[in-house]
């Protein structure tokens, strides 16, 4: 039986895998790693630290340690910020008021991308427990050891925000342990990229194979096979699945790709070789794709984003430091109808809202950039904010609030960010530090080595999942 995944302080659920989720109580010890990372967030108010970030200590150590804080009261408790330096002794310890719901899962080969599986359990779900689907691709070391898997994450429960919490005998206190439930498949090549559609009634995802190919899979078997996990997705017969289509042009690898949510079953993707090419759904349930490629990038295409409101517009940006409009009713030789130099560095990752003209970029220099589309051929973004010390490698806009964002970057952190916040020019009180940072950063969550991807859970408000080399963390803060 292959040892693939394991959701720590939970169950398996599947009896086919075992990945094992971890609450905030149940990670490594109260020190850093050797980059000072931490399993908890620091939340920024006003230009004021008012949250604390550390590593979570594990079990009764961890107590002990803030019991023995709390006898020395002249013993103070310091804001640690990415970038600080670390101490001989320096302890980092998880500040659980910090958040509503943190838990953590890994597997055995990383999954560098993933994508939230809409359910049906309904929309706006605020109550403890949680339940989430996602579906993901791994990259192990060897190509034939890659799978897709299909996970279902439930008796997710709220964050005990002290110890009294966490001893209580109280029912309501004492949930069902985190669970999970997987089933596989097996993936040609590690996977690049992994997205799922939005065409109604089905579970289709489309997958970037680091050979070159993009495939296109009904993974619905999974999905009922997580819901019930004694049916056969799980058995050594689901292991090998055939895709319902897949496009060997582009002949290169890619990481950009995208479904359209007003047309269902239409996909863009972008390579390596600086072109992007349109999938169209044809009758019997396959894609017709256009051999032309939209080729006015002159490098590496990083990501491609549909218009959330225009049926034929979408968005790529490139290693050539642009970001380019394109209407996808001109020939693809015509159809570029925006360029502006958006970053001096390579463009990594783009994001559109939904209720607003705006997209948010991430360049390779850490630095993440506002661009109002009603004014993007000035060259000149709305905002720019530079706190990330390393390439950005994901930004998503949340799903309801139009001016709140997320980012990650490859120094290791997820960042949270309200356009809407102001800096307040009053004095801090006495007991705050300070912060050189901009005022519209909400939340920076640690704890996670080499971030690679993000996503808002639509149906979970203020829910975020993260995945990186080391595992993914699924969180709610008390920020958004």
């Amino acid at each position: 039986m292959a040892d693939e995944e394991c959701i720590g302080d939970g169950n398996v659920a599947s009896g086919e895998e075992d990945m094992e989720i971890y609450d905030s109580d149940e990670t490594d010890n109260g020190s850093s790693d050797e980059n000072g990372s931490c399993d908890a967030g620091i939340e920024v108010e006003n230009g004021e630290e008012i949250g604390k970030s550390g590593k979570g200590a594990k079990g009764k150590e961890s107590r002990k340690g803030e019991k023995k804080s709390k006898d020395k009261k002249k013993e103070e408790r310091q804001v640690f910020l990415p970038g600080d330096k670390m101490e001989a002794g320096d302890e980092l310890t998880f500040d659980r008021s910090a958040y509503e719901m943190y838990h953590a899962a890994q597997t055995n080969a990383p999954c560098l991308s993933f994508d939230v599986i809409p359910d049906s359990l309904g929309d706006s779900r605020t109550k403890f427990p949680m339940t989430a689907y996602i579906v993901a691709g791994t990259q192990a070391a060897l190509g034939q050891q890659n799978h897709v898997i299909v996970m279902k994450m439930s008796e997710l429960d709220k964050t005990f925000q002290n110890d009294q919490d966490s001893d209580s005998d109280d029912d309501e206190l004492l949930e069902e342990e985190p669970e999970l439930a997987t089933a596989k498949f097996n993936h040609i090549g590690g996977v690049n990229r992994i997205r799922n559609s939005p065409i109604p009634g089905r579970h289709i995802v489309a997958t970037w194979s680091e050979k070159g190919k993009v495939h296109i899979w009904d993974i619905s078997r999974q999905v009922i096979s997580v819901d019930n996990p004694t049916t056969s997705a799980g058995t050594p017969m689901g292991r090998d699945v055939k895709p319902l289509f897949t496009f060997h042009g582009h002949q290169v690898e890619g990481f950009a790709m995208d479904w359209s949510n007003i047309v269902p079953g239409r996909l863009v993707t972008g390579d390596c070789k600086k072109n992007i090419h349109m999938w169209s759904p044809i009758e019997g349930g396959s894609w017709h794709v256009d051999q032309r490629p939209y080729n006015a990038h002159t490098d590496s295409v990083e990501d491609v984003q549909w218009s959330p409101n225009e049926q034929n517009v979408f968005a790529s940006c490139s290693v050539d430091k642009t970001i380019r409009i394109w209407d996808a009713r001109a020939s693809p030789s015509k159809a570029c109808k925006l360029t502006t130099q958006a970053h001096d560095t390579d463009v990594n990752v783009i994001s559109w809202n939904r209720n607003e003209p705006f997209i948010v970029s991430g360049g390779d220099d850490g630095v993440i950039k506002i661009w109002d589309l009603r004014q993007f051929q000035s060259g000149v973004a709305v905002a720019v904010f530079k706190h990330h010390t390393a390439p950005i490698t994901s930004v998503e806009w949340h799903p309801s609030d139009s001016s709140v964002f997320a980012a990650s970057g490859s120094d290791n952190q997820v960042t949270l960010w309200d356009l809407a916040v102001e800096r307040d020019d009053e004095k801090p009180e006495e007991t705050g530090r300070k912060l050189d940072v901009p005022p519209q950063l909400l939340f920076i969550h640690m704890g996670q080595n080499d971030v690679k991807e993000i996503h808002w859970h639509r149906q979970l408000p203020g829910v975020l999942i993260s995945t990186a080399e080391s595992g993914f963390n699924i969180f709610k803060t008390i920020s958004v």
